[in-house]
């Protein structure tokens, strides 16, 4: 289970609602609770596709990454996923989410934005022990007050 608050969940849903039609997207920084992820922050990650791509792919860099691990240490958290949108699809994993999943044991948000409007949120667990038995769990997401 992924647990987030109302507040960052209408951060995600903003960011993602200005990035449409494009894809936007960001880390998601937390800790780990027994099976659940509780997310304690949000970093909205600026998309590096090419601006003719960025309508359906959404891509940052490993500099941002090492960035937020560090941010994530600094306040006694953990990178604990990633999130992005679909622009006028569901928010559904796709061929290529899976292909370009790396994070096994991290969480990987997709949200449905539908002609501007973010909506759907479902979550997605990366399980598996080496690359070549990953595979995605779909997780439930509670959002708290």
């Amino acid at each position: 289970m992924v647990t987030i608050s109302s507040g960052l969940r209408a951060r995600i849903f903003e960011q993602l609602q200005q990035a449409y039609p494009n894809e936007g997207g960001g880390f998601l920084l937390g800790v780990e609770q027994g099976e659940s992820l509780i997310i304690r922050d949000v970093h909205p990650v600026a998309n590096v596709f090419a601006a003719e791509e960025q309508y359906h792919r959404y891509a940052m860099t490993p500099t941002d990454w090492m960035r937020l691990e560090d941010e994530a240490d600094a306040k006694g958290l953990t990178l604990v996923g990633y999130y992005h949108s679909h622009p006028d699809h569901p928010a559904q994993w796709s061929p290529t989410d899976f292909e370009e999943a790396h994070w096994l044991g991290c969480c990987y948000v997709i949200t449905a934005v539908a002609q501007g409007k973010a909506a759907v949120t479902n979550s997605f667990f990366l399980a598996g022990q080496r690359e070549e038995e990953k595979r995605f769990e779909q997780q439930t997401v509670e959002v708290t007050d």
